[in-house]
Formats: structure tokens, sequence, C-alpha cells
């Protein structure tokens, strides 16, 4: 008998750890992570965001869980995205990959806090009160991407001064196409050159503005920022060397695949920021009292071997301005 109710005993302690396993697994807070790209595109940028995550304190299978959805450039998913994550009732949702997760995730819930990486002006689109006193369930971290284009422009027009026509790649259906284009249209004009806009929205574009671009004699361009381009970066570092067009970039990536040039801000650095957020939202605070935080650093990459294949001379005040140089 003894021997029984011991064993009995046993079994009954296991299921009963079993069900506190359980019940600390079901009470551990989601997180929706909403991107408008692809998991391999943004695999560094998830990592950062970890990291982000676990110097707020959570650690992802032991205190935090995330569940993710990928657009991989179709803005029209985000919509339908956004409600499936809803439906899950997460405790935060990260909004990432452009300005476009931001506004679906704003549009489609109010209460549950959002924390979101763009590069439009937020206050503009609807998210935030202010920069400093966001006021509503919406705060994140800048990445000024649209903002930078005229530094680009500069930049290209110092790397490739031989350009007479300068095209820029611009998503036709993107949230900040229009303001990119203008932003492109008023670089231009301030060092006395036009910009040829080439929209583009699907794989058979990319490739026919690529051609045409070629046949026009375009001399120079400017991929602005998209995660469309993004998760395509290496077809579209690929077309610019068919065609031996200099190219430069938002981010680093595409400049080690082999592209020309890159500027922009320290993404995985603002994605780190974007999930101390995040945990500091799991962990009480509001997102109204937390303000939209501006990038601080930024990153020029030249990649050598690319600009002695085009025949270009770097000058060496550009080289020295460089955060790395790619031989």
């Amino acid at each position: 008998m003894w021997r029984r109710e011991f064993i009995l005993g046993l079994g009954g302690m296991a299921f009963a750890r079993c069900g506190v396993a359980h019940a600390q697994q079901a009470a551990m807070p989601l997180v929706g992570y909403l991107s408008n790209g692809t998991p391999a595109g943004f695999s560094q940028l998830v990592a950062a965001f970890r990291r982000g995550l676990n110097e707020a304190g959570y650690v992802e299978g032991r205190n935090v869980k995330i569940e993710f959805r990928w657009a991989e450039g179709r803005e029209d998913q985000l919509p339908a995205l956004s409600a499936e994550l809803i439906r899950l009732q997460p405790s935060v949702i990260a909004a990432t990959g452009g300005s476009s997760p931001a506004v679906a995730a704003r549009m489609a819930t109010r209460t549950i806090p959002i924390v979101f990486t763009g590069g439009q002006d937020p206050v503009a689109l609807g998210l935030v009160d202010s920069i400093a006193r966001p006021g509503g369930n919406a705060t994140g971290v800048l990445n000024i991407a649209v903002a930078l284009t005229a530094k680009r422009i500069e930049l290209l027009r110092t790397l490739v001064p031989s350009a007479v026509r300068i095209a820029a790649l611009v998503h036709a259906t993107g949230a900040s196409a229009e303001e990119q284009s203008k932003d492109l249209e008023t670089a231009a004009r301030s060092h006395g050159q036009t910009i040829e806009i080439s929209p583009v929205e699907n794989e058979n574009e990319l490739d026919q503005a690529f051609a045409t671009m070629a046949s026009r004699g375009v001399g120079a361009l400017h991929v602005t920022s998209h995660p469309f381009f993004t998760s395509r970066a290496e077809r579209i570092v690929t077309l610019a060397a068919q065609h031996a067009i200099p190219a430069s970039y938002a981010f680093p990536n595409f400049v080690k695949l082999g592209g020309l040039m890159s500027y922009g801000a320290d993404l995985p650095d603002q994605h780190r920021q974007a999930g101390v957020y995040v945990g500091r939202i799991l962990a009480g605070t509001r997102p109204a009292d937390l303000p939209v935080l501006a990038p601080t650093k930024f990153n020029l990459l030249i990649n050598l071997k690319t600009a002695r294949a085009l025949a270009l001379e770097i000058p060496a005040r550009i080289l020295a301005l460089a955060d790395e140089v790619i031989e």
C-alpha cells in the first residue's frame, strides 16, 4: 500500500509541476512583431531587437513570447496581419520595416501599446501627438531615412561627378513614396541637377527599370529606403553591376553585397532601442510617457572593389569620412 501511495504521490507532484510550468508559460506576456520586411532580410535587426529586450530584462522563451508577422514588402497585407496579431491579444506590438506597419497597427488598435521604427514624421502620420510627448498608445524610434536624402545625393554626386543623368528607385505604393520623391527633387535642384524618378512595384518592374535606366544613359542611381528593396538587396546590387550603374543605398547590407555606397542611421542600434522600449512597456511604462527617439549613430560605407570595377576614383576626403571601407 505504502509503495502504491508513494508512486501516486510522485505522479501528483509531477502533474503539479507540469501545471505550474504551463501556467507560467501562459502568463508570459506576448509581443507581436509586425514587419513590412522578410525574416531573412531582417535577421540582424530581429537579433538587435532581442538584445534590447534582454537589456530591459526580457528573454524570449523565458519570460516573454514573440509572435512574428511578415508582409514581405506587400503593404496591402499589413491590415490583415495587424488584425491577426490583435486577435492574439499581445501586450505590445513592435511595428518595423518603415512607417506603414505602424500606421496599420495604429489604425487597428488605440489601446494596445505600439513601438515603431520608421523614417517618416510620426506626428504628420497621426501616430503621436508630439515627439517629446507621444500622448497615445504609440511611441518609437525614428531612422529619418527620408530626411537623409539630400546627404545621399550630395555623396553620390561627389563619387560620380561625371553623371549627367541621376535616377532614383522609389516604391510606387510605399507610404513615403510621395515624400521621398519630393525630397529627391529638392535635393537634386539644390545641386543644380534634375533627377529621374523610377517608381516600381514588383519584380518585373524592377528589371524593366534598370533596363530603361541603362538605355537612357543614367550615370548614377539612388535606391530609396523601402522593405521591398531591402528584401531584394542582392537582386538590385546584381542589376546595378550588370548595367554598370553606380548606386547609393540607405542601408549597409547593400554595400556588403557589392553596392557602391550607403549612408544612414545605424539600424541595428535603433531596433535594439525599440526592444528596450518594448521591455519598458512590458514592465509598466506607458508609451505616452516615452518620447520618440531620434538616431544618434550614422554610418557611411564605401565598397572600393565596386568602385574599381566602375572605374571610379573615391576622393580621399570621402574615404576619411567612411565608417567602413570594403576592399
